[in-house]
């Protein structure tokens, strides 16, 4: 299978020639796969090169000039790095534009914590606006970045949106529409929230227990109803217990969720990425142990959690 950020260029190539409003903003990274697209467009696919404030501030440029930039490159590169720029240059100055990442949390452990962004979504999460998808699997990268890019009739689905590639993928794509959750397992002793990649093993982890579990690539706007709809549906005096798995820092979405049910009494456990730094860089599933994020330490975790409110 190929991966999310094998598509992304191809499909990217695809938006170029269908659409003369859509350009691409490349640092270098990514610029081998799209050559082709260079040569055949080369008034609207440009390599800065290793200038990641210019890369965002070039972007925004772009969108002040009515086109719909597309911004890539590593995620630590992309929002954290310019994140003064995103902040000023997209959102001070009122222009819409598409942040697509990759290496997510720790998709290339040898290249060091430099190369991880874990807070990446947090860190978005501070600025008005920005939706954030994060799939699962090479089809929804597609579907997210068709949705975020918008038709050439002009007409974006999300103004100001991040797109989230990953290396680590589920094994079957799920038919994703750039907004709500989709229940996968209907259950009574809690809902278990699976946010993109995460699915196969929260699937594998939730095996036989009386759960519901959701899944979830747009995280930003939160999907509230559906949650709500979720806890209403475990009947009445099941305990409102919600575990939210994401592949970036932990916690990042529990404020969401405590909103979305603040009339209802309710308990939520926020997995994801910790805060401590691992310097062992070793490859990814060493960190998806590390972190609690295979199936045998989410079901434990969750497990847990659950029988607590037992």
């Amino acid at each position: 299978m190929d991966t999310m950020r094998d598509r992304f260029a191809p499909v990217m190539a695809r938006l170029l020639d269908e659409d003369p409003r859509v350009a691409v903003v490349l640092a270098e990274i990514g610029r081998d796969a799209f050559e082709e697209a260079m040569r055949a467009h080369p008034d609207r696919v440009i390599n800065v090169g290793i200038r990641e404030q210019l890369l965002v501030g070039a972007g925004a440029g772009l969108a002040l000039a009515g086109l719909r930039p597309v911004v890539h490159t590593f995620a630590s590169f992309l929002v954290e790095r310019p994140f003064e720029q995103i902040k000023l240059d997209f959102g001070h100055q009122g222009v819409g534009g598409v942040l697509v990442s990759a290496a997510a949390s720790f998709d290339w452990p040898e290249g060091g914590f430099t190369h991880m962004a874990p807070g990446d979504v947090g860190v978005l999460d501070t600025l008005d606006g920005w939706a954030v998808h994060v799939p699962g699997h090479p089809d929804e990268a597609e579907t997210l970045l068709r949705h975020a890019v918008g038709g050439p009739d002009g007409a974006a689905k999300d103004d100001k949106a991040y797109v989230r590639l990953s290396v680590q993928a589920n094994q079957a794509p799920m038919p994703v529409d750039g907004a709500r959750m989709l229940p996968v397992r209907q259950g009574r002793g809690g809902v278990v929230v699976a946010v993109g990649p995460v699915l196969d093993h929260v699937l594998a982890a939730t095996e036989g227990l009386d759960v519901t579990v959701l899944y979830a690539t747009t995280v930003r706007p939160f999907d509230a109803a559906t949650l709500r709809g979720a806890v209403a549906d475990l009947g009445p005096g099941a305990a409102a217990d919600v575990v939210l798995v994401e592949p970036y820092l932990a916690g990042t979405s529990t404020a969401a969720a405590n909103d979305a049910l603040i009339d209802v009494p309710h308990r939520v456990l926020g997995l994801g990425v910790g805060r401590a730094e691992l310097r062992r860089y070793g490859r990814v599933e060493e960190h998806l142990r590390a972190h609690g994020l295979d199936a045998a330490s989410l079901r434990a975790r969750i497990t847990a959690f659950l029988r607590a409110a037992a």
